[in-house]
């Protein structure tokens, strides 16, 4: 008991950390007893940068869940978004955790190149498309990847390079709400359309008419037109599209891309969650049949997919990712490739080193790679534990689950997710509302404690 209640408290340890960077500002404001002041600093900031207030809702939810454990309540975390053992400690994968503790020393001091180590890039193709990586280049696909601080790294550099400033990018109405940030801080906003479809839809998880529709509107007054994608393991619901519905979507912007040429078009597809979905590499695969089959490849699309070894080799820390992007001409990557460098040395230098150096040269390995993944293996199946425990024990309560399959999260939809999560966390169990609902995260959900998320969602409801 001791020694789980130690690890419980390394953790918050941890999170605390995190949590006090991102309130670091905020506290500054209320010294010497003064409050926050809407006009301080007006002549400093630019218009803006005035615009950057409040705190992050998720860390915000998150440190009162802090404070509850710190009365003495037996409370229950489900608002952090990272991997937690089912005894509340941090969920790393010992493998890669063994392999960055043996890394020379000048792995860990030195520059990475600015584009990222040629190996990592290497990796960062085949962690994005798969087993089917060899049949795209066959069919004529060319690649280029850039290393980035993680996926936040990948998604800046789409947001800074694949459209106008002032252009609207398209989202699905349910998101991770980080997004709105990276597109504002480029000057950028963003449409939706809805998560799922109508219930007269045959193609279910994914709302294709809305998405024709509001990708349409968007062509007729920008040229070019981005839209991102988290897929497969979507955060905040845990939804994956079917195979059919990710060839539907791939149709309907081929489509667009033909019919309005001189837009250019880019599906970014945000893949943090994707190695711990059933099918992680569903949409090379799906790429991969539609050219197989004929599909022809507009000139002016892009498909780009953003890669982050946070969540997949539990190094959050470390800040690795990269964006690898796909298009059959190979002059069009290789410039895409020298845009998205010389923007990465314009904005953070080169990524860190230690973990592109490490994961690459474990992946290299064909005993340490097996190793890697039976440990992945072992972490995806405490989240599938977990997610069916959590639908059965809301089904029983009639609890309306959203339909989830893969991932971090789970979730319910709400008109009032904050009144939500507020009766939750009355009984001692915090979860994050968010625009539209409340978000579930079972990644740090003991199993033991899943039927009490259950009960307080259906006493809520009540």
């Amino acid at each position: 008991m001791h020694r789980q209640l130690a690890k419980i408290l390394d953790s918050i340890v941890i999170y605390n950390n995190i949590y006090n960077y991102l309130e670091g500002q905020l506290k500054e404001e209320v010294c010497n007893g003064r409050g926050m002041d809407d006009e301080a600093g007006v002549g400093l900031l630019n218009p803006y940068a005035q615009t950057k207030v409040g705190n992050d809702t998720i860390f915000g939810w998150w440190a009162r869940f802090q404070e509850a454990v710190a009365s003495g309540a037996d409370a229950v975390n489900g608002t952090i978004g990272a991997l937690l053992e089912d005894d509340g400690s941090l969920a790393i994968n010992q493998v890669v955790d063994a392999a960055i503790r043996q890394a020379p020393p000048v792995e860990i001091a030195a520059y990475a190149p600015l584009k990222g180590l040629p190996a990592f890039l290497d990796l960062a193709v085949t962690l994005a498309l798969g087993e089917n990586r060899t049949k795209l280049e066959q069919l004529g696909i060319t690649t280029t990847a850039t290393a980035t601080p993680g996926g936040s790294g990948a998604l800046y550099l789409a947001a800074a390079n694949f459209a106008n400033r002032g252009d609207k990018v398209l989202l699905r109405d349910r998101h991770w709400g980080p997004y709105k940030g990276f597109l504002n801080g480029c000057g950028l906003t963003y449409a939706t359309y809805p998560l799922l479809p109508s219930k007269d839809s045959s193609i279910p998880y994914v709302d294709i008419a809305g998405f024709n529709s509001e990708l349409e509107k968007l062509c007729q007054s920008q040229d070019k037109v981005m839209t991102w994608l988290n897929d497969p393991a979507h955060n905040p619901t845990g939804l994956s599209m079917t195979a059919e519905g990710r060839m539907a979507l791939l149709d309907a912007i081929m489509e667009s891309a033909s019919r309005n040429e001189n837009v250019g078009h880019t599906l970014l597809l945000d893949a943090a969650y994707h190695l711990y979905a059933d099918e992680p590499h569903g949409w090379a695969e799906t790429i991969a049949e539609a050219l197989d089959n004929g599909m022809p490849w507009p000139e002016n699309l892009l498909i780009t997919i953003s890669v982050s070894l946070s969540k997949s080799h539990t190094v959050y820390g470390l800040r690795t990712g990269a964006l690898v992007s796909l298009h059959p001409d190979s002059a069009v990557t290789e410039r895409i490739g020298t845009v998205m460098g010389v923007t990465g040395r314009q904005t953070w230098s080169a990524a860190p080193r230690i973990a592109q150096y490490t994961v690459s040269t474990m992946h290299a390995d064909e005993q340490s790679g097996a190793a890697w993944a039976g440990e992945r293996d072992r972490l995806r199946d405490l989240l599938v534990t977990r997610r069916n425990a959590l639908n059965e024990s809301c089904s029983k309560l009639g609890v309306p689950l959203n339909p989830t399959m893969d991932g971090f999260f789970a979730w319910i939809e709400s008109d009032d997710p904050t009144a939500l999560a507020e009766a939750c966390a009355e009984q001692d169990v915090y979860l994050v509302p968010l625009t539209g609902g409340v978000r579930i995260g079972l990644c740090a959900v003991p199993l033991s404690q899943i039927p009490r998320v259950a009960e307080a969602l259906a006493n809520a409801l009540a």
